[in-house]
């Protein structure tokens, strides 16, 4: 699910804000932009998000500002004096002057860097709590857009038991419908008056039992019940749950429209397929 979260604090003169953004994903992968002064403390970080958010891509963003003043910056001398002693050498060989080497040397990488200074513990639990806040807000943006999924994962389910109520007054006429086919059929094809009227009633009881919807429409009206209690539950990740009862779903109506032999309860199974797979790609916003 998606989400943004944010929060900040102070802690020992340095303003840390802490952001968060999360997409959709099965598994949980978290991106981190953290300043030095935390690498130590990502293992932790990740740990803590992991448990926290569950799944999705999340990125984290932690920065860290000196309060009234620049981040403290500090130079490296042995480097600065191994670089000078180089350029130095280039300089008397192809005898140029050494102007200006002041300026270039505070160019040179790593010579003049920002203080890379551990967080202490007691720090770290202060920047802790502002990373667990970041989540928790990140996580309230995630429960508002799971209500209106839900909602209308909910209507999709309902919509498919109301078609699947438009089945039953057809069942009738389909009957009769397969049954005068098969009787015309055979008398055309080997003659009323050679027909065994017993084997024949026999044969058809036979067909149409194996034509016969109850037992998909019962496990249908089963598993959309079953759909409407799951997400009333205090589940912190149904997604997974949702989606293997909406396949369940599939393969019943899947069913009903292999078995209809019937226009009009086709396009009834055509329709309760649509609202199926609006409901499968909203599921796979859920956790």
């Amino acid at each position: 699910m998606t989400g943004f979260g944010r929060a900040e604090t102070i802690v020992d003169h340095r303003q840390i804000v802490v952001e968060l953004k999360a997409l959709n994903g099965k598994q949980f992968d978290l991106n981190t932009k953290l300043p030095p002064i935390l690498r130590s403390y990502e293992l932790d970080i990740r740990s803590l998000l992991a448990n926290l958010l569950i799944r999705g891509t999340v990125d984290l963003t932690v920065s860290v500002k000196q309060e009234g003043a620049s981040k403290p910056m500090v130079v490296n001398t042995d480097l600065a004096l191994f670089y000078y002693q180089g350029m130095k050498q280039i300089a008397q060989q192809i005898g140029i002057p050494e102007d200006n080497v002041l300026s270039t040397l505070m160019r040179m990488p790593e010579v003049v860097a920002a203080d890379q200074d551990v967080l202490p513990e007691t720090d770290w639990q202060h920047v802790r709590a502002v990373i667990v806040s970041a989540a928790e807000d990140l996580m309230a943006h995630r429960l508002h857009e799971g209500e209106a999924l839900l909602r209308d994962i909910s209507l999709r389910i309902t919509n498919i038991e109301t078609l699947h109520e438009k089945v039953t007054p057809l069942e009738g006429e389909r009957i009769e419908r397969v049954r005068t086919r098969i009787n015309q059929w055979m008398e055309e094809m080997v003659g009323k008056e050679k027909i065994d009227a017993n084997r024949m009633e026999q044969e058809m009881i036979y067909y149409l039992e194996r034509m016969d919807l109850s037992e998909e429409k019962m496990r249908l009206r089963q598993h959309c019940t079953y759909f409407h209690s799951i997400i009333k539950e205090n589940d912190t990740a149904i997604g997974r749950k949702l989606n293997f009862v909406l396949q369940e779903i599939g393969r019943e109506i899947n069913t009903l429209g292999s078995k209809a032999n019937h226009a009009e309860i086709q396009q009834i199974v055509i329709n309760m397929k649509d609202e199926l797979e609006k409901a499968k790609e909203q599921v796979l916003n859920i956790l």
